[in-house]
């Protein structure tokens, strides 16, 4: 799909939100699909995986860095209480460090997935076990070296959004849905089902699958998370730092401060540009840092072939080492990947507090050019992101669920403006 025909489907999903909420507005003095919605584009992309590794690491190598962070995480216990993580993201984080080797071992020990039906996947999620869901389709290629799985029976083409590990008496058993089909697998695994006892200190807390609520809606997003409470932090939003400063960490991120180079400002401008013999990179007023190599082709020496997982670890240890190190309380997040012969293109988003931030004029908050496994082009935006320590009430999720028809997260608008409300957007795959 195009980009000019995916902001007018991006619209008209705004415009069918809006009307679908304005009886429900009437009644609650919240938010809910607010005047954000003129401007912003609506699920340009949104974020695969999140990632809370950082550092640098060399690309070519046969370990990657874990990059991998389910945005929600469900733990059920043995009595059916349920507690889920969706909008703290620290929670998210010590909730995944004792569940990830969980996934990680049922996925490596995993016989051939047979097809199962929907009632049985849904039996499955009422058991004890640990559920984790992506924003979008992850391939399990990549899922698995990050997780540190090897897997021989399941195909590493499959995508899939959502996966659980049920846990039996002796052993666990694995379940997910392939994102294509729709289709619903069972396999069997190796992993002792005795790895639930250290979960044990994790009680229900709310958390409910949408289809479990009864509302209207739900037949549309049956497996969203639903959490109790209405209250979502506001967030502080700044420039990360000066041109001069920028320049330097841009340098040291693309490998490039050991070269000889010169700076100046363009006249009647703020911008700094920076030349070297082979790039150049411009920073702006407003965060934005521009690389290029500009008609330069990779030499044999520096062209490499690198696997889709590696080129991701590329681009991930150049974020994390970039705006990964200024960006305050957000996380970044690996949103999309295309590639076109040998050159990809990687994106990333900032999240915070669960929530999206959209920036002015459709940008990501990374955007990376590789081809033969060198950086061409770039563009960062450096901001700086923290919680303000107020809340704004929303409309709760079960009547937004209704409201909105289908799925939807919480969101961010950053246009410049020193504070950001959150706000509920719906968005849909493409």
């Amino acid at each position: 799909m195009s980009r000019s025909k995916r902001v007018i489907e991006w619209g008209k999903t705004a415009l069918i939100v809006l009307l679908s909420a304005s009886a429900l507005l009437l009644a609650w003095q919240t938010r809910l699909f607010n005047d954000y919605f003129a401007s912003l584009p609506i699920f340009g992309s949104v974020a695969e995986l999140v990632w809370g590794a950082t550092g640098t690491a060399e690309p070519g190598r046969a370990a990657i860095k874990e990059a991998a962070r389910p945005l929600n995480i469900v733990i059920t216990n043995e009595e059916g209480g349920r507690h889920g993580v969706r909008y703290d993201t620290d929670a998210r984080d010590a909730v995944y460090e004792r569940t990830s080797s969980i996934l990680g071992e049922a996925l490596g020990s995993a016989s051939a997935p047979t097809e199962i039906s929907e009632d049985e996947w849904r039996s499955a999620l009422s058991g004890a076990g640990v559920f984790f869901e992506y924003i979008i389709p992850v391939r399990l290629s990549v899922l698995d070296g990050w997780l540190g799985a090897r897997m021989t029976e399941i195909s590493e083409d499959v995508r899939l959004r959502r996966i659980f590990v049920a846990f039996g008496e002796d052993r666990s058993r694995l379940y997910f849905q392939e994102h294509e089909s729709g289709l619903y697998f069972g396999a069997d695994t190796a992993s002792a089902a005795g790895k639930a006892q250290g979960l044990e200190i994790y009680g229900g807390n709310g958390a409910l699958f949408a289809f479990e609520t009864g509302i209207g809606g739900a037949e549309n997003a049956p497996y969203m998370l639903m959490m109790p409470g209405s209250d979502h932090p506001d967030v502080r939003s700044a420039a990360a730092g000066s041109a001069e400063e920028l320049l330097e960490i841009a340098l040291l991120a693309f490998g490039q401060s050991g070269e000889s180079f010169s700076t100046y400002y363009l006249d009647d401008s703020d911008t700094l540009v920076c030349v070297g013999t082979q790039f150049n990179i411009r920073v702006f007023t407003d965060g934005r840092v521009r690389y290029r190599r500009p008609d330069v082709l990779p030499t044999d020496e520096e062209s490499r072939s690198l696997s889709k997982s590696e080129i991701i670890e590329m681009a991930r240890a150049i974020t994390a080492d970039s705006i990964g190190g200024a960006c305050g309380g957000a996380h970044i997040a690996f949103e999309s990947y295309e590639s076109d012969g040998d050159t990809s293109y990687i994106v990333f988003g900032y999240y915070i507090a669960g929530g999206r931030v959209y920036l002015s004029e459709d940008r990501h908050a990374a955007s990376i050019t590789i081809t033969a496994g060198i950086v061409t082009e770039a563009e960062m935006n450096f901001r700086h992101f923290s919680l303000t320590g107020e809340h704004t009430g929303l409309l709760p999720e079960r009547q937004a669920l209704a409201a909105a028809g289908g799925e939807f997260m919480l969101c961010y608008s950053d246009s410049g403006t020193e504070i950001l409300h959150p706000f509920w957007v719906k968005y849909g795959f493409w």
